[in-house]
């Protein structure tokens, strides 16, 4: 799956005389697979695979439209969201939608006052272990995660707390959350494609 995808956005990139750009993750992908040559592989800037993202504030109760933001939003500290517990962050990216994913929202709970992440996954409903499995190693909490298969949509429905992930920190950026997040899905289609 994951392969698959990767090898189609190779292609749609090489059609151009320009390298393939990949991020450190694709990078290590592409070339433990042997999808590229490292001579075909180009690096972009550090901290800028969401320079192109399309980024939302919105109204928890009513998901009507704050405003929409740009690339220097994700400058903000996470705990932009606790001081206004009524918005969520709502980011869409090519990057995401690389590894199966529309949208990722993240908004802070109101009861537990923890960082929530809120996505669809594109992957098949017979993953559910594989998924259940990868989420139980990377998530240390009770009730980490709800994972719902939509058969409407023919995608998971997956919620996360974040502050159950050994690599956040409440003083990271939106960025360095974003960044952090996909790393996780990545991983987490890696898995499933390995098993």
């Amino acid at each position: 799956m994951l392969q698959k995808r990767i090898q189609q956005y190779i292609d749609e990139m090489k059609g151009s005389d320009i390298p393939v750009h990949l991020f450190k993750q694709e990078r290590d992908y592409v070339l433990n697979h042997g999808l590229l040559d490292a001579d075909e592989v180009a690096a972009p800037e550090a901290g800028s695979r969401f320079q192109d993202a399309y980024i939302e504030r919105c109204e928890k109760e009513t998901e009507e439209l704050i405003g929409e933001e740009s690339y220097d939003f994700l400058g903000q500290h996470i705990t932009y969201l606790k001081k206004h517990k009524n918005e969520f962050v709502y980011l869409e990216s090519k990057w995401f939608a690389l590894i199966g994913v529309d949208a990722v929202s993240v908004e802070v709970d109101d009861v537990f006052g923890t960082y929530d992440v809120m996505l669809g996954l594109k992957l098949q409903k017979k993953y559910r272990s594989q998924i259940e499995s990868y989420l139980d190693g990377s998530l240390k909490g009770e009730s980490s995660y709800d994972l719902l298969f939509n058969g409407e949509d023919g995608l998971w429905d997956l919620n996360f707390t974040l502050n159950d992930h050994g690599d956040f920190d409440e003083s990271q950026t939106m960025l360095t959350v974003y960044e952090l997040i996909y790393d996780i899905l990545f991983n987490l289609l890696q898995t499933v494609d390995e098993s």
